[in-house]
């Protein structure tokens, strides 16, 4: 009928009790939900079913795996163990309960329920991938290393295996096949790309003596102070560099080098010959342990904001005690945050050492900690008018001291040649290396390391000794 508009059906006046979905088409649906992060939908369909058959050990587990999602391990052990004791001991459902185990630290029962999945179902890949996970977890860098090659070698292009392959060798110094499987990370699912899509090659480090190169400043904040260093070296094979970056980091970069340009729009970008992710860069520098670029510190504070800071440190910090820079949470989007992140309690300790002040250099939620600092030790919060990394950088300049757990301004601190001290999680990011109380990578700084995994006690303990030691 021409013209003639369908109109959407009505529902019933009388409401039907119940309409008859076979459950695994319900499970996959509630799967597909899941996977594409529509996790109310997910719990309300759930909700259903364990509303009909309270029991139910697969809806258990989906429901378990929506409180990992929202970042609720705890609350997903307890409901993947009930699913468990329902009978829900699928391959994938042990190796699901695995990883929350890897995440809780409780890595012995990890390891146990992975190699259980495995068994299970020896070709899925995902299987080993986990077992890589908690065998770096457990720093146990050889059975990591194998766990990744047999997850490899039933997907060769399974870019989570290749990036786990990455931080084992890295983290081993064993920086030859560490950078060639890095350079997966940026195929991982759920990766930001790197730049919006171009005919244009990645760099492979060859001179353009008079072509364009376009470097990109990517992943964190950390990740661009540390791996700017390697400008200076590119600059010498092509003297046209622009670099793209986030505008938090473009004074810094501008002041540092002022003969690239810097941009932070795509739409601004100028034509290029080829491009390359600044932590790209160490691969196509041929980068080995004993050829990493350190010649002391090599980026400076701005200096109207070193004197403005500089009034403000004397304003606010009592005369005659030492400056010591704390900061004990990093970004709470890092996959490894509850790892290396800590609540300001756990400094406690700190408050005790006399001669001393604490200057907080934490930014967002855990400012709110401030007011339960313990004392007697002064904690001067000056979070709210940390404008810019300008501003943090002045302040660290300043510094008698930093103490941080591993975040960005710890490589701040090391790229200006401030003394700083990083306590690490028990397996650190590759880039710290094993087991070495210095770093190849900056001077000023020094390791702090627990015996094992979630031993922040140990370390502070540590730590409250030394700063004691130098400045009561």
């Amino acid at each position: 009928m021409s013209g003639a508009m369908v109109s959407p059906i009505r529902p019933a006046s009388r409401p039907m009790s119940a309409i008859p979905v076979p459950a695994g088409d319900m499970f996959e649906i509630i799967g597909e939900y899941i996977e594409a992060n529509r996790l109310d939908r997910a719990e309300r369909l759930l909700g259903h079913v364990l509303a009909a058959v309270p029991n139910q050990g697969d809806a258990l587990h989906l429901k378990g795996l929506i409180a990992a999602r929202r970042k609720r391990p705890g609350d997903a052990a307890t409901l993947m163990e009930q699913a468990m004791a329902e009978g829900a001991r699928k391959p994938a459902q042990l190796r699901n309960l695995s990883e929350v185990y890897r995440v809780l630290g409780r890595l012995d029962q990890a390891v146990t329920l992975a190699r259980q999945s495995i068994a299970g179902d020896p070709a899925d890949p995902l299987g080993p991938f986990n077992l890589a996970m908690i065998h770096y977890d457990r720093l146990e860098i050889e059975p990591c290393i194998a766990a990744a090659r047999h997850s490899v070698s039933l997907r060769h292009n399974l870019p989570q295996s290749h990036m786990k392959l990455a931080q084992a060798h890295l983290l081993a110094g064993d920086f030859g096949p560490g950078w060639d499987e890095y350079e997966w990370r940026y195929q991982i699912p759920g990766a930001q790309p790197l730049m919006p899509p171009t005919d244009r090659p990645q760099w492979d480090g060859s001179p353009l003596p008079d072509q364009r190169l376009l470097l990109i400043g990517d992943q964190g904040f950390g990740d661009v102070v540390m791996f700017m260093r390697y400008i200076p070296w590119a600059l010498t094979l092509c003297p046209t560099i622009s670099v793209a970056c986030s505008a938090e980091m473009q004074p810094l970069i501008a002041r540092t080098y002022p003969q690239v340009e810097t941009f932070t729009q795509w739409d601004k970008t100028p034509p290029y010959a080829a491009y390359c992710p600044l932590s790209g860069l160490p691969k196509r520098h041929g980068t080995r342990l004993e050829t990493i670029p350190n010649d002391g510190p090599y980026i400076t504070a701005e200096p109207d904001r070193l004197t403005l800071w500089k009034d403000r440190l004397a304003e606010r910090v009592p005369a005659g005690l030492k400056r010591i820079g704390i900061a004990w949470a990093g970004r709470p989007t890092h996959n490894n945050d509850y790892n290396r992140s800590v609540a300001l309690t756990t400094f406690a300790p700190f408050a005790s050492v006399p001669g001393i002040a604490f200057v907080s250099l934490q930014k967002g939620d855990g400012t709110a900690q401030i007011p339960n600092w313990p004392g007697p030790a002064p904690l001067i919060d000056f979070g709210a008018q940390l404008d810019t990394f300008d501003d943090t950088m002045a302040i660290i300049a300043q510094l008698d001291l930093l103490v941080t757990v591993d975040t960005a301004i710890g490589h701040f601190a090391g790229a200006l040649g401030t003394p700083a001290w990083i306590m690490l999680p028990y397996a650190p990011d590759w880039r710290w290396l094993m087991h070495r109380a210095d770093t190849p990578w900056y001077d000023s700084l020094r390791l702090f390391r627990p015996p094992a995994i979630r031993r922040w006690d140990v370390i502070v303990e540590q730590v409250t000794r030394e700063l004691r030691a130098r400045f009561a």
